[in-house]
Formats: structure tokens, sequence, C-alpha cells
């Protein structure tokens, strides 16, 4: 059984960490497909939060982590460079 057996299935149809969608976030963010807010990360802000902020719910945090390529959002420095991409450009290409 994978770590991800018994993970919700979230809005946008998939498990989160899944190996298609972040590939097909990080691909449509560069091909403009998806739209996204670009902030600068400051020293209160985490991956979660700003997706709780953003999307009202923190478990949506990976979505930024793919579009602003970023590996695993605990290893994000102050001062990097964030895009927020919009939810429902996203749910058209990942579910």
């Amino acid at each position: 059984m994978n770590r991800y057996a018994r993970t919700n299935v979230i809005g946008l149809g998939y498990r989160y960490g899944t190996s298609f969608a972040v590939p097909a976030i990080r691909q449509n963010i560069q091909a403009g497909n998806i739209r996204f807010q670009q902030i600068v990360l400051q020293e209160s802000n985490r991956l979660d939060i700003l997706a709780g902020l953003y999307y009202g719910d923190g478990k949506l945090w990976w979505l930024i982590a793919a579009a602003s390529d970023i590996g695993w959002g605990l290893q994000v420095p102050v001062g990097t460079i964030i895009k927020i991409p919009d939810l429902r450009d996203c749910s058209r290409f990942v579910g």
C-alpha cells in the first residue's frame, strides 16, 4: 500500500502528490495556459498558509509548489518568488 492510499481525493479529482498533476501544472504554467499571481515569500508565509488564503484549503499547497517549481514546501526560503496558480485553470489540466 502506498503512503497516499488513504488520502482524500481533492476537488481537482486527483490525490495530491501524483506524478501526473505536478508536471501538468508546470508545463501549463510555462505555456501560459494557467494564469497566476506572483508574490515574494515573506518570513511569516508557508505554502500551506498561502493555499489556505488563496484557495480556502491548505492541503492544496502542492499546486503552489508545482507552479513555482519547488520540490518540497518546507525548503522555501524567504524572498523566493512564488506563483499562485488560478484554481479553475489548474482544474482544466489535472481534473
